[in-house]
C-alpha cells in the first residue's frame, strides 16, 4: 500500500495534474538511463572483439633484487652496482656487498659507492675499467662538466664503518684502509639503452661499450647543454620508435642518469 501526498490547498485536478508532471520527468530519466547502459554495452563488446594488438596489453615485468639500485652488466657479463643516495649507499656497503666482490668509488665529493660483484676478489681488466668509468659518470664531476675523474679500487675488507677516534661516519659514509688500486683520468663515459628481458624490455644505463653489447639499442651521451627532462624526452621517443610505447617511462629514463647536462654523441 503507497501513500500519497495531497496539497491541502490544491483542488483534486490541480493535485492529479502535478503528480502526471512529476512521472513524465521521471520516465525521461529512465530513458536516458536505458540509453547510457545501452551505449556501454556496445563499448564494451566492440572492446572484446578487438585483436590482442589493438588491445596492445603489456606483460608487467620482474625486476630483479639489484635494479633497486644503479646497476650494468660488464662487456664481460659481471654485475656493477652503485648507490643511488646516502640510504642506498649504505644499504649496498652492509648488507649486498660479498668479501669476494670488488669496491670502487671516485675521488670526487658526492661519488657513489660502487660494487662488482666477483667470486675472487678480481674481474677482467675491461670489467674493472667499465666499472670505474660507472663510478667516475655518476659522481658529481658529470655534474661539474669535468672531462676525468680519479677512481680508485679496494677489497670489501678494507671498507669500515669505523671511524678514527673523535670522529663519526653518516648515512653513506664508509672509510677507506690500506693500499688503493687507482685508475688516474678515468673519462666521463654515458649510454644508455634497452634490452629484451623477460618477455619486456629493461633500460640498461653505464660505459658504451658494454651498455652497447647487451641492449638493442642505444644513444651514447656526452656532457651537454640540456637538461636532464629534456634528454629523457628525446630518448623516450627515441625508444618508442623501436619498441612501442608503454615499456618503458621518461621518469625511468630520468633516474637512469647522473646529474648534470647532456647531448646525444650523435647530435
Amino acid at each position: 500500500m503507497h501513500e500519497i501526498e495531497i496539497d491541502v490547498s490544491q483542488s483534486i485536478e490541480e493535485n492529479a495534474s502535478s503528480y502526471y508532471a512529476k512521472s513524465k520527468k521521471s520516465r525521461k530519466k529512465l530513458e536516458g538511463i536505458a540509453k547510457a547502459i545501452t551505449l556501454t554495452t556496445k563499448k564494451i563488446e566492440a572492446l572484446e572483439k578487438q585483436t590482442p594488438k589493438e588491445k596492445k596489453l603489456i606483460k608487467k615485468r620482474q625486476k630483479k633484487w639489484f635494479e633497486r639500485f644503479r646497476w650494468f652488466f660488464t662487456s664481460d657479463n659481471e654485475l656493477v652496482i652503485a648507490g643511488k643516495d646516502a640510504k642506498s649507499n649504505e644499504e649496498l656497503v652492509k648488507k649486498f656487498m660479498a668479501d669476494s666482490d670488488v669496491y670502487f668509488h671516485a675521488d670526487v665529493v658526492g661519488a657513489p659507492h660502487t660494487v662488482l660483484k666477483s667470486d675472487s676478489n678480481s674481474a677482467s681488466k675491461k670489467s674493472m675499467e667499465e666499472a670505474a668509468c660507472f663510478a667516475a659518470s655518476f659522481s658529481k664531476a658529470w655534474q661539474s662538466s669535468l672531462p676525468f675523474a680519479d677512481v680508485y679500487s679496494v677489497l670489501p675488507k678494507q671498507v669500515s664503518k669505523s671511524a678514527p677516534s673523535g670522529e663519526s661516519l653518516g648515512t653513506g659514509a664508509f672509510m677507506i684502509y690500506g693500499k688503493r688500486k687507482w685508475f688516474k683520468k678515468t673519462p666521463l663515459c654515458l649510454a644508455i639503452g634497452v634490452e629484451k628481458n623477460n618477455g619486456g624490455y629493461r633500460l640498461i644505463s653505464g660505459p658504451p661499450s658494454a651498455v652497447k653489447k647487451n641492449s638493442a639499442f642505444s644513444k651514447e651521451l656526452v656532457q651537454g647543454n640540456m637538461k636532464k627532462s629534456d634528454t629523457a624526452k628525446n630518448l623516450l621517443a627515441f625508444f618508442e620508435k623501436k619498441i612501442g610505447s608503454g615499456f618503458i617511462s621518461s621518469d625511468e629514463i630520468i633516474q637512469a642518469l647522473p646529474a648534470g647536462k647532456f647531448s646525444s654523441k650523435n647530435d
